[in-house]
């Protein structure tokens, strides 16, 4: 059975034209209205997953793989198309969803992981490997405001792993954070793998994509452009914008 599949996806967005941004122009213009401009962030894009499958989505900033990846996780909906998730997911969709920057790391811990699943007696169980798979152990009782960026991303994807799921979605993991937390990602996507699990995967390190994945879908403002093994992909994408060949 099919961990995802989705068909004919589209997502639109309206934008405005003009903007009014002082009470005066209400005032003064009371029945002028703003005119709007369809963005088109899907259009039409159709795959499926398999079950313990490594799928990774590429494509250039603004290609509509975020908007993928939420309406994947039921944060956006889309405007046409189906989507079925069979299966419990474990969204990792970006950097501070779920998290209140106004409180302390060791309360954020407590509350996204009841958010994500985790009953009072897992979270007590497994409070010590996330904080020290994270690094954090002197910075738990600062305000999450105060962390780093990368900081805040080896937080959240510490709880993200240690919940029970069978989909786990990561949208560059790899992006924020020093070399030593992105080898620690790298040996826990094996390890994810092993298990049997699925992983849907954005990233714009093409060299981890390649050598993780099982097929990859490519994206190109908001259109399919390809879908296929990942070293075909990732060539016909390095050609299209330049890029070096990958390492791997």
């Amino acid at each position: 059975m099919a961990a995802i599949e989705a068909y004919e996806l589209s997502k639109h967005f309206r934008l405005p034209h003009e903007r009014r941004t002082t009470i005066k122009e209400y005032f003064l213009h009371p029945f002028h209205r703003s005119g709007y401009e369809q963005n088109d962030a899907l259009l039409d894009v159709s795959f499926t997953v398999g079950e313990g499958e490594f799928f990774s989505v590429i494509g250039p900033n603004g290609s509509g793989k975020s908007t993928l990846m939420k309406i994947i996780a039921g944060i956006y909906r889309q405007n046409s198309g189906v989507i079925r998730v069979n299966g419990k997911l474990s969204p990792f969709i970006e950097l501070g969803v779920g998290f209140n920057m106004e409180l302390p790391a060791r309360d954020n811990v407590r509350i996204n992981a009841t958010l994500l699943g985790l009953s009072k007696r897992e979270l007590e169980e497994r409070y010590d490997s996330i904080v020290a798979f994270a690094e954090l152990e002197r910075f738990m009782d600062q305000k999450l405001k105060n962390f780093s960026s990368g900081m805040q991303v080896r937080l959240a994807y510490s709880i993200a792993i240690q919940v029970s799921f069978d989909i786990l979605l990561l949208d560059e993991v790899l992006a924020v954070g020093d070399g030593e937390f992105q080898e620690k990602c790298l040996v826990t996507f094996e390890e994810i793998r092993a298990a049997g699990k699925t992983i849907i995967f954005v990233s714009h390190d093409l060299a981890a994509v390649k050598y993780f994945s099982d097929r990859v879908l490519y994206l190109e403002q908001g259109r399919q452009v390809a879908l296929g093994t990942a070293e075909d992909v990732i060539a016909r994408y390095s050609e299209a914008h330049g890029l070096a060949e990958s390492p791997f």
